[in-house]
């Protein structure tokens, strides 16, 4: 079973700051995905990424793929009440 650590597990902030959540394993992934799930909601895909280095961005999401393929990123700009919820990261590999 290959593990995914997420950090901050929880966070707190005001609306109009920046915030970055990180998703970090000691295993290679052939594509990484990040979900968002309100309460008593379904997780809802928003991005794939399966290139080491890879940068994409949904309005004022970032994510970014590391360049080993072991660790990601999504960084919010300017936080609004709606971005509100639990951000989730899945890993897949080829086996």
């Amino acid at each position: 079973t290959q593990l995914l650590e997420q950090s901050p597990r929880f966070l707190s902030i005001q609306e109009g700051e920046n915030l970055t959540v990180y998703c970090n394993s000691s295993s290679v992934f052939s594509s990484l995905q990040w979900y968002r799930q309100e309460p008593g909601e379904g997780p809802v895909l928003l991005v794939t990424v399966v290139t080491g280095g890879e940068v994409k961005k949904l309005k004022r999401l970032t994510f970014q793929f590391g360049d080993a393929r072991k660790d990601s990123s999504l960084h919010i700009t300017a936080a609004q009440p709606g971005d509100a919820g639990l951000y989730l990261c899945a890993g897949a590999q080829c086996s």
